[in-house]
């Protein structure tokens, strides 16, 4: 099966606007890895949680699809970006304490991506998976994003946006010592960068592709009233499952 790639077209808006995520997570995370010589982010995208691992880790492995984005990611010294699958990765056996994959899970052929995961680890690693769901803007604003969410947009997400919804609960995770967890991201944002961080939704990456216009403007229209001339806080809701392998 050839993997999806909904973000080379966009990898610049997607460098600028994605968010990265909260201390919190890595707090939990790392208390259960035993060594922090070698960590592999799979579809690591513009490298958000790869640069935060390669402050925790010896060195640092990150794979995506997408070529465009592996240009504009994060460098540092310690990790090595590479183009390759998640499903079929050039790691030899036994090479990692800890894997992560955030908000690309949904893309993957799941069980495959799983044995991939089975040969690389080393015994005991951890394999942790996570994502975001809709992000919250608070009472005044919520009903009007989750309109544009379902109706404006949501006939153009693809069909694996149905397990971010639910947060991977249907997806397989066939491992040992499993733990689940929630966090929020919060961001204080004008209503300019929170528009551009929905432009670099897949579901209005096709809205644009086969309307040809952006259906972001007019939404910004129906908020601007409501979210005035300054920032607010928007908050975006992770869900996060972790197991040994």
């Amino acid at each position: 099966m050839q993997p999806l790639d909904r973000f080379s077209g966009h990898a610049d808006l997607y460098a600028q606007y994605r968010i990265d995520y909260p201390s919190e997570l890595y707090d939990f995370v790392l208390p259960l890895v035993a060594n922090r010589q070698t960590a592999w982010d799979c579809a690591t995208g513009n490298g958000q949680v790869a640069g935060a691992l390669a402050a925790l880790f010896e060195q640092v492995e990150a794979t995506d699809i997408s070529e465009t984005q592996l240009i504009l990611a994060i460098k540092k010294s310690n990790i090595n970006y590479q183009l390759s699958p998640a499903e079929q990765t050039p790691f030899g056996n036994y090479t990692f304490d800890l894997i992560t994959v955030a908000q690309a899970l949904h893309w993957f052929d799941v069980n495959a991506f799983h044995e991939e995961v089975r040969r690389v680890a080393k015994p005991g690693a951890v394999l942790a998976e996570w994502g975001y769901g809709l992000v919250q803007l608070g009472p005044d604003l919520d009903s009007i994003m989750l309109n544009f969410y379902r109706n404006r947009i949501g006939p153009y997400w693809d069909p694996q946006r149905k397990y971010i919804d639910d947060a991977y609960a249907t997806l397989p995770f066939p491992f040992a010592d499993v733990q689940r967890a929630t966090f929020t991201a919060r961001r204080t944002w004008s209503l300019e960068r929170f528009l551009n961080y929905l432009r670099t939704w897949s579901a209005v990456r096709q809205y644009i592709h086969e309307n040809e216009e952006d259906p972001v403007k007019w939404l910004g229209e129906e908020l601007k009233p409501l979210w005035g001339d300054g920032e607010r806080e928007v908050c975006f809701p992770i869900f996060l499952r972790m197991g040994r392998v």
